[in-house]
């Protein structure tokens, strides 16, 4: 919030885009403040947290961005602000991916995208020490949910200066977690279990039953280093091949989460 608030009070952009930005973080934050104290229903924090993308992408369009960068904006809030809710399960895993992800976004974005970048890492490496290897603090919603819209936001600021085809190569350095976010929802939902109940089928929460909480955290870490890594060299090569390496990365990843899951068992566990 103090990155946001510097960057309208230096007027980094004239049109008020960072107001807007910064009022969809309070808005999440609120709601999961406000979660994390007294429950909320579903459809309250859901309506928060469309309402927090409206917001991201009106500060997209006031700055100047295409019309695809901000219905990107209107879809990527709600999934990564929950996304980022559902792997805060374990300790050091959501701050140590926002940390890596924040990191590699402001590698590849320029001006104030960059320092709000490094704004978010800054407040992950503050909080790290505190959760991880043993957690002494907890993000809650409060943090989860602000980790996730910010991601989003730095996203959606680096969709706004490249071509469609290279859209995706953006989102590898948050590939693990929406294939494992994506990939177990969609496994609850073929089984017609209650998919909006908590549970714990997550591919991070089997593994941490099998090899405790820091070595799933380091490894979820390699593989975003790895992503990291392959992202950096898609940015470099033209926008139509780039895609096809994002996509081929993502695959990749799908296929180890399937097979990984194989080697666990049924995922039968129960809700908690």
């Amino acid at each position: 919030m103090a990155a946001l608030g510097a960057a309208v009070w230096l007027a980094w952009v004239n049109d008020g885009g960072w107001a807007w930005v910064a009022l969809g973080l309070m808005l999440v934050a609120g709601a999961g403040w406000w979660d994390d104290h007294r429950p909320l229903p579903a459809w309250p924090r859901l309506l928060a947290h469309a309402a927090a993308g409206a917001c991201l992408a009106a500060g997209t369009l006031h700055a100047g961005a295409p019309m695809g960068a901000a219905l990107v904006a209107l879809l990527l809030v709600p999934v990564l602000v929950n996304v980022w809710n559902f792997i805060d399960g374990i300790d050091g895993l959501a701050t140590s991916q926002a940390l890596l992800a924040a990191l590699a976004l402001g590698w590849a974005l320029d001006g104030a995208g960059r320092l709000l970048a490094l704004a978010v890492a800054a407040a992950c490496a503050g909080f790290l020490p505190f959760n991880f290897p043993k957690a002494r603090i907890f993000l809650g919603d409060v943090g989860s949910g602000a980790l996730g819209y910010l991601l989003a936001a730095l996203v959606v600021i680096g969709l706004s200066s490249r071509p469609l085809a290279a859209w995706p190569v953006l989102l590898l350095p948050l590939s693990i977690c929406l294939v494992d976010a994506g990939l177990t929802l969609a496994r609850r939902v073929a089984r017609r279990e209650p998919w909006w109940q908590p549970h714990v089928q997550h591919l991070y929460q089997r593994l941490a039953r099998h090899l405790g909480h820091p070595r799933v955290t380091l490894g979820y870490a390699g593989w975003t280093a790895l992503a990291i890594g392959i992202m950096l060299g898609l940015l470099r090569v033209p926008a139509d091949r780039a895609w096809v390496g994002a996509a081929a990365f993502f695959g990749l990843s799908m296929a180890a989460w399937l097979r990984l899951q194989r080697r666990l068992g049924n995922g039968s566990e129960g809700i908690v």
